[in-house]
């Protein structure tokens, strides 16, 4: 979930930030070891009265209360116990105060974040939100992780680092939500490609980005058998005189070469704004099927978000109990409940849908650059002045422009304005509290309508045996001249082209000009669905977007649940998550036999009819044992490599603009991109090029490549014991055991759940952020292995932490 945002700063704090970071930690001395004494107090005070914390074998903190806010207090408490340097950091990347610590290595990257002023959208939606009843218990939490500061030893990184926290605000919370929506919707995607079209040609760019993949396996497959909500019969955000466009975002309009788009942005500025968008490779799976098709007769959900695996982990789990709820399962650092997880009534979870919910403005601008057309007329940017401070240099200044669309970006004299509905007063925080205390289908499905930020698939199961898919999150319907259009292109911002009818930048917005709640894509009651952010539907009645992932993990799920439904199979936990650890590559599937027929025709040397016969035995499955695996993972990216390679360097692409595995698995041979080489060509040099990389890296199987290297602490290049030990792991970037091994992208928190009845997960690292801690770690094999933990409703515990009334 970080690494969009976090890659800069991380590599930053390994260049400067911690240069004496190893004479700290010297044996018996330095002021690190003052960290190692931490312990969490026997008793708090808390204004908002009694409540008691136990914590379990595994570190998940279990807080009881009679009153909410006293329980959002502890939680609040313990969480900055086991992750506040982690919570400190994350807001110092969204507020563009890294450089504060860090220094001169950041300050673009904090440039970008201050532009964007997300703080100033965290601000509205606390505005928003203070007075609701979710509003009363992040005010308590905040204290709760302030009274942690002000009475307990620091974590290790603080010592290292020599700095203390600031106090934790509310805002700071509504911040993290912002961060989270960010890193999974933020998007320049039509910048990019333009900017592609312009040095490749439209045609290539086609080939390379088409708006729809060839596949048959949506989400919303013709196979799901639901129920749908009946759309309001008044007045509708779609009451326009278009007939809407198509998800493919083709309606006969706009700049169809690409060349305006990437000469009104230029090279300078789209690639500094890549830096930050939603990290490569994220995504998730998630799947239920109803009681129809279990042992018990019960739903069974299970989910696998594959966000940035890193030390310690990006999830954190917790189980609060009070009157008014009963929930256990994960969040995130900074915010107060749980995301995905149960409750005494249902479970659910949550996988991005890749809708495009971010556009761009062009403008024309006045001669001095001042002034922006807008509505025929002039006008005054909209500026603020922001101080950034930079350790060991002087602060910069930075002047923040706004449009009436949102925040101005700006590189070598290329300027874009941006519209992203995060930059807008939003009510998630209150859904996801609602649905800790919701009971049943029908509260849920109420709830999520407040649920506008970000688009998620969330898909839902109760212990009545109900269960629910729904799109969430607010989706804009754009139009030029009347006419519904997509959004995966820049717009001419003057003349407001595919303006957002209701919304307001850094304010509340109504909107009016979004698809209605019940024309969003959802399913009620079926009976198998699975998500793994694929494409929605294959026809929607309103844009959703085109930045889908490729379609091996879902086509790969929905067999494996055919297959049982099929069999007659009365599915269980452990067939879940045995699913959840299926490694079957469905890209051997489609290019082995092809690359095994081009060996055979060219009578290759030993080594390469050697490595032919490998893959030919070999199961397919991407398994750390298998040297079949070893031979396929190199080969692939060799393959993608070459394939666009020459035309790219040319072009002055770097690898960052490559286009997806399922792209080059299906491209024509006829291409443009195989006249240099042909494709057989092409797959039989790839193979030689790997072959060569395996015999100097001395690698054997999988495994020896594939470890759990890349999964690291922010500070895991100075002091590696910071780091997880390394080991081999089973799963590539096709895979439903999905783990990205360039990227750092995997599992980030697998769950399994029976509604009323068995539940468990598993974290890959563990619970606690604190080096010195017993669970620091301590899930970490068996994440290896998918062997998941009991997600308990109850611990036999001691009561650790005695929160008692009192002043704090």
């Amino acid at each position: 979930m970080l690494a969009g945002t976090l890659a800069a700063g991380i590599g930053g704090l390994t260049l400067t930030g911690a240069r004496e970071l190893l004479s700290q930690f010297a044996p018996l001395s330095g002021q690190a070891w003052n960290a190692a004494d931490r312990s969490l107090p026997e008793s708090v005070e808390s204004p908002y009265g009694e409540a008691s914390l136990r914590v379990d074998d595994h570190g998940v903190p279990h807080v009881e209360a009679d009153d909410e806010p006293a329980a959002y207090f502890a939680v609040g408490y313990v969480q900055a116990y086991d992750r506040l340097f982690q919570l400190d950091l994350q807001r110092r990347v969204m507020r563009g105060q890294l450089s504060e610590i860090v220094g001169e290595a950041t300050v673009e990257d904090d440039e970008f974040h201050v532009r964007m002023d997300f703080a100033g959208a965290a601000e509205a939606t606390w505005e928003s939100i203070a007075e609701t009843p979710a509003g009363e218990l992040v005010e308590a939490y905040a204290d709760g992780v302030n009274a942690m500061i002000a009475d307990g030893q620091l974590p290790l990184e603080f010592e290292l680092l020599g700095y203390e926290p600031r106090e934790w605000t509310p805002v700071d919370s509504m911040l993290m939500e912002k961060q989270i929506s960010w890193d999974l919707t933020g998007n320049f995607g039509e910048l990019r490609r333009a900017l592609v079209a312009d040095r490749l040609g439209e045609t290539v760019t086609d080939e390379l980005f088409p708006e729809r993949m060839d596949h048959d396996v949506p989400i919303l497959r013709d196979a799901v058998d639901a129920d749908r909500l009946e759309a309001d019969d008044g007045d509708s955000a779609t009451d326009h005189d278009g007939d809407g466009a198509d998800e493919d975002g083709s309606d006969g309009d706009g700049d169809d070469d690409g060349s305006e788009t990437a000469g009104a942005v230029g090279d300078g500025l789209t690639n500094w704004l890549s830096r930050y968008e939603s990290p490569t490779g994220v995504g998730s799976n998630s799947w239920v099927v109803s009681g129809m098709h279990t042992e018990s007769g019960r739903p069974i959900v299970a989910y696998d978000p594959h966000l940035t695996l890193m030390t310690p982990p990006l999830w954190y789990e917790q189980r609060v109990e009070t009157p008014e709820r009963s929930v256990r399962g994960a969040t995130f650092p900074g915010v107060p409940f749980v995301i995905a997880g149960a409750n005494d009534s249902g479970t659910w979870s949550f996988t991005n849908v890749g809708a495009d919910v971010l556009d761009c403005y062009r403008y024309d601008l006045d001669e001095a650059g001042e002034r922006y057309l807008y509505d025929d007329e002039w006008r005054e940017f909209d500026r603020e002045e922001r101080e950034l401070a930079v350790a060991g240099s002087e602060n910069w200044t930075i002047t923040i422009r706004k449009t009436v669309h949102g925040p101005v970006l700006e590189r070598e004299e290329r300027t874009v304005g941006i519209a992203w509905t995060g930059h807008t007063a939003t009510r998630t925080t209150e859904a996801i509290d609602e649905f800790g205390r919701s009971d049943g289908l029908e509260e849920l499905l109420e709830s999520t309508r407040k649920f506008d930020l970000p688009t998620q698939n969330l898909v839902y199961a109760d212990v009545d045996g109900r269960t629910l898919y729904y799109a969430t999150g607010q989706l804009p319907i754009r139009t030029i001249d009347g006419e519904e259009v997509a959004g995966n292109r820049l717009f001419d911002g003057s003349v407001g082209e595919g303006e957002w009818e209701g919304f307001t930048p850094f304010g509340e917005s109504s909107w009016d000009g979004f698809v209605p709640f019940e024309e969003k894509p959802h399913a009620i009651d079926p009976d198998v669905l699975a998500t793994a952010n694929q494409r929605v539907v294959d026809d929607p009645e309103h844009y959703i977007g085109v930045a889908y992932a490729s379609p091996y993990r879902g086509a790969r799920i929905y067999d494996r649940l055919d297959e049982a439904v099929e069999n007659g199979e009365g599915t269980d936990l452990e067939f879940h998550r045995d699913l959840q650890s299926d490694t079957r590559d469905g890209r051997a599937d489609q290019l082995l036999p092809e690359l095994l027929e081009v060996v055979e025709d060219r009578d290759p040397a030993d080594r390469l009819a050697d490595a032919a016969a490998t893959l030919e035995d070999w199961n397919r499955r991407m398994d750390r044992g298998e040297e079949g695996a070893l031979l396929f993972a190199r080969w692939m990216d060799y393959f993608r490599r070459l394939t666009v390679e020459p035309q790219f360097e040319e072009a002055d692409l770097d690898d960052s603009y490559y286009p997806n595995d399922w792209v080059v698995a299906t491209l024509s041979a006829d291409s443009d991109l195989y006249a240099g080489r042909s494709r057989e060509e092409t797959m039989f040099e790839a193979l030689d090029a790997a072959l060569d990389e395996i015999d100097d890296e001395g690698w054997e199987r999988y495994g020896d490549w594939n470890t759990t290297r890349a999964i690291e602490h922010p500070f895991g290049v100075e002091a590696a014991f910071l780091n997880y030990d390394e080991r081999p792991l089973d799963g590539s970037r096709a895979t439903v055991d999905n783990y990205r091994v360039g990227s750092a992208v995997g599992s980030s928190w697998r769950m399994v759940v029976e509604p009323g009845g068995e539940a468990t997960a598993i974290l890959p690292g563990g619970n606690s952020g604190d080096y010195f801690s017993a669970h620091y770690g301590d899930q970490f094999e068996r994440w290896i292995d998918n062997d998941q933990k009991p997600m308990a409703l109850t611990t036999e515990a001691d009561v650790t932490v005695s929160f008692t009334e009192g002043s704090s």
